[in-house]
This record gives structure tokens, sequence and C-alpha cells, in this order.
């Protein structure tokens, strides 16, 4: 039996700094039965010129152009539209994987046959320099779990399209992730994962000058426009989550010696 066909969802907008890197990631993989499909968000910098580079000496790079600037929902849902394989995977345009992550992933997968995994990853700067920090998880997420945090790193996951169909993304500019998995494990009640770093999260020095006012008005419109709550409910809710992120998502943030 060959290896499932797995299609790696990459949107990007001016990411000529990381874009070549990442996608050599992709390409260093054990696992070689792959699809990246890039879409990118109307870069003004040279990130398709690079893309096009690689794509023209490895025919399973697609890539595209949407007409006007959506955000990263959008790009990944029309990514999403033109995959091929039986499993969706995702990979931000500034972020690396190392090279067993889709295999140790896959064979996570169909040994123990499960739908969706995904897994720990290490933190890197701008440069690419180890941050000596790992993000780990919940080995059994469960759904209550993830409704108040979310602990699975976008750059990890990877779901089966047999089992859930192709999910879409919310257009919504900010926690579409979240979202995401929030409608797996709604129907899977339970995640395992695989339980060790597979990938390179890039922290970039604009990120962390995201407000916390911002961050907690973008969570605080999931509750509210995903989950459909109440104002009074969704405050509620908010106080639970900022309890998880100051005293029990600490506990699976680990340092760690450096790696790279």
């Amino acid at each position: 039996m060959g290896q499932p066909l797995v299609s790696i969802l990459i949107p990007t907008f001016n990411s000529e700094k990381f874009i070549s890197e990442s996608i050599r990631s992709v390409q260093n993989q054990t696992y070689t039965n792959w699809e990246i499909i890039l879409v990118d968000d109307c870069s003004t910098d040279s990130t398709l010129c690079l893309v096009e580079e690689l794509a023209i000496k490895d025919n399973r790079i697609q890539y595209s152009r949407l007409e006007k600037n959506s955000g990263t929902g959008v790009a990944r849902n029309s990514a999403l539209a033109l995959a091929k394989g039986q499993y969706i995977a995702f990979l931000d345009a500034d972020d690396l994987w190392k090279p067993e992550k889709l295999k140790k992933q896959m064979d996570f997968l169909i040994n123990k046959n499960l739908p969706f995994t995904f897994s720990f990853y290490d933190c890197i700067d701008e440069a690419g320099n180890p941050l000596n920090k790992r993000v780990e998880a919940p080995v059994h997420l469960s759904y209550r779990e993830l409704f108040f945090c979310n602990y699975v790193g976008n750059l990890t996951a990877i779901y089966d399209v047999n089992f859930f169909g192709k999910i879409p993304i919310s257009s919504i500019r900010k926690r579409q992730d979240w979202m995401l998995w929030l409608t797996v494990l709604k129907k899977i009640k339970i995640a395992h994962v695989v339980p060790e770093s597979l990938a390179y999260y890039r922290v970039r020095n604009d990120s962390i000058s995201t407000s916390k006012l911002d961050l907690i008005k973008y969570n605080f419109a999931v509750y509210r426009r995903f989950h459909g709550f109440s104002f009074l409910i969704a405050v509620a809710c908010m106080k639970l989550f900022l309890f998880t992120q100051l005293f029990i998502k600490p506990r699976y943030i680990k340092n760690i010696k450096p790696s790279i």
C-alpha cells in the first residue's frame, strides 16, 4: 500500500524573508507523497517569484494569487478547494517542519486508526535562533480543554478528509485555526497528540507587539460569533479562558536545550 497524499496548505503575504526556508523544510521530509498548495494574499514583495523558482524544480508545489488582500482564512480556503490529498496539513509561511514530521504523524494516524492529530513544537526567533522553549499540550486533548485554550499549534495539525470532509475555514482574520480545531474536536471528542516536537514556530518581532487588549478581543469574538453565545455567557467564558492562559497553559511550556 502506497503512502496517502498529504496536501499542505500555505498562505503567504510578504513572506520573502522566510518562504524559501519553509518550503525547503517540506522538501526535506522523509515522507515524500505530499503536495504544497500555496495561495498568496496579494504580496507586494518577491514572495511569488521565490515560490515560482522552487515550483519550476518541484512539481509537487502549486501556487496561485488572490485577486485582493483578504486574510489568511480566505487564502487557506482557496488552497483547501484545490487540495487533492486524503490528508490536510497546515504550515504558515514563516514556520518550519523537522524532517520526520509528516512520517511520524502519518504512522501515528494510520497505526492508531485516527482521523486527526497534532504535535508539540519548539520556538525560534525571527532570525531562526532557538528560544529554548517547547510548547506542549495535553496528550489526550478534550473538547472542554480546547474550549478554554487553543493547545493545537496550526503548524503541526493534520486531519483525514475521508473522515471529516474538507472543513471550511473562517474568513475572520484572527483565531480561524482555533475555530477549526473546535469543529474537529466537537466531532471526535478527544484528540491524541504525537508527544514530541516536530516543528519550529517562528516568533516574529511584530507579533510580540500585538496588544493584550487585541488578543482578548479576538478570543471574545470566538465565543460571541463562532459559538453564538450571549454577551454575558461570552464574558463568563472569557474569565475561564484567561484563568487557563494564566495558570494552566504555562505548565505546558517547557524550557529546553538548544536543538538547532
